[in-house]
């Protein structure tokens, strides 16, 4: 039902119907995973964002430079999430010729949940490592290490690996502590943030959502270390070759991919991956824990729920989705509630 109501308002708003079907596959799937950050409540900012000139949408990646290992793709201010899968999908093919493929995007749009191209990668029997950030004097969302304004981006990172089973191995993580989609999560449902997670604009420590929109700025994960992580995130972003001097911006997207067989069999290095993780699974859980899980666990057992349960959305994200239906013409078809 998701789906084919992501589609259908994508469609009424001028995305081609490949594309429309990669954007909800995506979107769909981070709820599925339990990721409602970046999941259905950002389908109607999407359409406000193809209303408004800032998204193109029948915009198609294109390679700019290439050589045997490495690509720079032109995303051309297109749906990130069809940027992304197509040029993992690339780096994926350079990877099974040259063991390694490095990729850098450039005028790419929102991607959406960086896992869904690790899990790409890993479901390719490959390796993939991704990372998007950036920062500058202007659009700032997380405080440096120390400092009281906000010049750095969340900065993800994620990398998936084979397991050989439906569980790939995924780490999925912003370098600051909650990322910015948990925000927008919080203010759909009115709860409050988790302690240590943001400042006001004053720099006090809060609770409260509101505080973050009203000037506030994200914290870094694990203070020094989750700030460097951050640095380096922006760092590779910017093998684009792009800085811009007025802005002090360094920003970009960057993946590589390890084609496992270049390296030792892949279904050997499967079965020992998930022998390993399934010994460190096996450790004594400590108080106040009831089982040691390792990551990619979170995603798959919420895929297995939500597939039979459903997906509960926010209420304000169904209201802005039927706004759009009605605007657009476009028929709801099945139950979109809250």
């Amino acid at each position: 039902s998701l789906h084919r109501t992501s589609r259908a308002l994508l469609q009424a708003s001028g995305t081609p119907a490949h594309i429309a079907e990669t954007v909800a596959d995506v979107l769909v799937g981070a709820s599925l995973t339990g990721h409602d950050s970046h999941g259905m409540l950002f389908l109607p900012r999407y359409l406000e964002r193809i209303e408004r000139g800032q998204i193109e949408p029948a915009a198609e990646p294109r390679i700019a430079r290439e050589n045997a290992g490495a690509l720079l793709v032109d995303g051309r201010n297109g749906f990130g999430h069809h940027i992304c899968r197509r040029a993992m999908s690339w780096a994926i093919d350079r990877a099974r010729q040259s063991a390694v493929c490095c990729v850098n995007l450039e005028n790419t749009t929102h991607i959406g949940r960086l896992g869904e191209y690790a899990e790409q990668a890993a479901r390719a029997g490959c390796i993939g490592f991704i990372t998007t950030g950036g920062g500058s004097n202007d659009a700032g969302q997380m405080v440096p290490f120390g400092g009281a304004r906000p010049v750095l981006g969340t900065n993800p990172i994620a990398v998936g690996v084979p397991t050989g089973d439906d569980a790939p191995f995924v780490i999925d993580f912003a370098t600051s502590v909650v990322a910015g989609g948990k925000i927008l999560v919080a203010e759909s449902e009115n709860a409050e943030l988790p302690p240590g997670a943001i400042v006001d604009k004053e720099g006090n420590p809060s609770v409260d959502p509101a505080d973050y929109s009203n000037g506030g700025a994200l914290l870094p994960v694990g203070g020094h270390k989750g700030y460097a992580l951050a640095l380096f995130s922006a760092l590779l972003g910017g093998l684009t070759g792009d800085y811009d001097a007025a802005r002090q911006s360094m920003n970009g997207l960057f993946m590589q991919v390890i084609d496992i067989a270049s390296f030792t069999p892949l279904e050997q290095y499967r079965r020992n991956v998930r022998a390993f993780l399934d010994f460190v699974k096996a450790t004594p859980p400590a108080p106040g824990f009831e089982e040691v899980i390792v990551p990619g666990d979170y995603e798959q057992s919420n895929r297995v729920s939500r597939t039979a349960a459903g997906i509960e959305l926010p209420e304000d994200v169904c209201t802005k989705i039927a706004a759009w239906a009605g605007k657009l013409n476009v028929q709801i078809e099945g139950p979109v509630t809250g």
